[in-house]
């Protein structure tokens, strides 16, 4: 029976070894691996999978084809519903979503779904095919932001045969998955660069450094440009505080900043000109995988590297892999703990974070049970830099100089289930939409508004 058969594990580097470089932790798996983990896919008549995929890959088809090793037929399936496989197979949520649906997993091991995606993607990349595009049917449209959402749907937009071009506000395409998601996690010249490059023989035109909003508005880019319609990614990258005493200390940075020096500015790279000061210990505040990604960043620099969260280790919103590879590398975790101030010298440098301890109550709105704080249970953690990992909001620029764009309280632009906004041919999609989320759900809203798009245009 294919379910007897074990997970095939995945060849990773030693954590002693990885946690002082910024080379990919997980190597993958190789054809005879990849194909032994596929033979153990039920291909239930009723995929259970496919349904929790967000951009609706279809998983038992390519998992088949797999088995058999056809790799290329298996790449032609995925990239019927994603132009990003690489990357997704190797940050996506899989144990939530997929991998989480999987019937195995009730009794056993679910099947590796996010490797195995990873593996056929990886081959693509090594092995190029055009993908078959429609003529062009004269019409313009602009993509602001070229993260996730931003990426897919350009994609599929060009596949339809529109004319898209693509603003980028920073220097170098790739949104969050340049400046966010770590090199040790997700190899930006390797993968990143070629899946983009993918995207742009299919015709999608990139403009760098184009801030809309100062640069150019989506009213001129519409009014005066011609562009028959706009899709917004362009993310949720304002990053939050805690709002308590001592944040304003030198040594006290957003999770945001410190990620973007370090993977966009490359303040690893000794042959960079752009270091950035860990001191001998950080703390980072907050349990999400932007807070996992600073850490293990942190201790890759040198630093001893601590999380502090308020709830326990059952309520960390990361991903599970994620955490289980931060404990191998050596960070330390003091769960059921709250910062209450940050603590500095005469010279205005971070000398501790004050803390208190914390237990649980009663479930909140979201489900999670409430941290309380323990009367009398103050303490410090000493440290020489706090980085605050506690989820961001869109920037509020694109919509305040956008006429008839509807925003809500968190600042995110309204838009309903296939994008549309209240500005009647500007569509919107991902984090500028939800608040932060994962790098699928962005491509999911992304291909959903350009399918929208199309009719709206047609």
């Amino acid at each position: 029976m294919a379910n007897k058969i074990p997970r095939v594990p995945v060849r990773e580097q030693n954590p002693a070894v990885r946690a002082t470089n910024f080379e990919e932790v997980c190597l993958g798996y190789n054809l005879e691996e990849a194909t032994l983990e596929a033979s153990r896919c039920l291909n239930c008549k009723n995929p259970r999978c496919m349904a929790a995929c967000p951009v609706g890959i279809k998983i038992p088809q390519f998992i088949e084809a797999l088995k058999v090793g056809d790799v290329a037929a298996a790449a032609d399936i995925i990239a019927q519903d994603s132009s990003l496989p690489s990357i997704c197979g190797r940050v996506c949520p899989q144990e939530s979503q997929c991998e989480g649906s999987c019937i195995l997993g009730i009794k056993g091991e679910s099947v590796a779904i996010g490797k195995l995606e990873r593996y056929v993607g990886d081959w693509r990349l090594s092995n190029p095919k055009e993908a078959e595009v429609a003529a062009s049917n004269g019409k313009k449209v602009a993509v602001v932001g070229s993260g996730p959402a931003g990426l897919a749907c350009a994609s599929d937009l060009a596949k339809m045969g529109y004319s898209v071009t693509v603003f980028e506000a920073l220097h170098e395409v790739g949104g969050v998955l340049v400046y966010g998601i770590p090199e040790f996690r997700l190899p930006k010249k390797g993968v990143v660069a070629k899946e983009i490059e993918s995207v742009r023989r299919l015709g999608v035109k990139f403009e760098t450094d184009v801030i809309v909003g100062r640069t150019v508005t989506i009213d001129s880019l519409m009014d005066e440009e011609g562009f028959d319609a706009v899709f917004v990614g362009s993310g949720a990258g304002l990053p939050r505080f805690m709002g308590i005493e001592g944040e304003n200390l030198n040594g006290v940075l957003s999770a945001n900043e410190f990620l973007t020096r370090a993977n966009l500015m490359r303040a690893y790279d000794e042959q960079y000109d752009t270091p950035i000061y860990v001191g001998q210990r950080v703390v980072v505040v907050g349990g999400g995988n932007v807070a996992m990604d600073a850490v293990r960043t942190a201790k890759r620099l040198g630093a001893e590297a601590t999380i502090v969260y308020r709830r326990s280790e059952a309520e960390l919103p990361a991903r599970v892999e994620e955490v289980h590879h931060a404990k191998e590398e050596g960070i330390e975790f003091r769960m059921l703990t709250n910062p209450t101030r940050v603590l500095g010298n005469e010279q205005g440098w971070v000398t501790g974070l004050n803390c208190v301890e914390m237990e649980l109550g009663e479930p909140d709105a979201s489900g999670r049970r409430s941290p309380i704080e323990k009367a009398g249970s103050d303490f410090t953690v000493a440290c020489d830099v706090v980085i605050m990992a506690l989820g961001t909001s869109p920037n509020p620029l694109i919509a305040s100089t956008t006429d008839n764009l509807e925003t809500n309280r968190r600042g995110c632009i309204v838009a309903d289930e296939n994008g549309a906004t209240s500005r009647p041919g500007v569509f919107a999609g991902g984090d500028t939409v939800t608040g932060a989320a994962t790098v699928i759900l962005a491509m999911g809203a992304g291909r959903k508004a350009a399918k929208a798009i199309d009719e709206y245009l047609r």
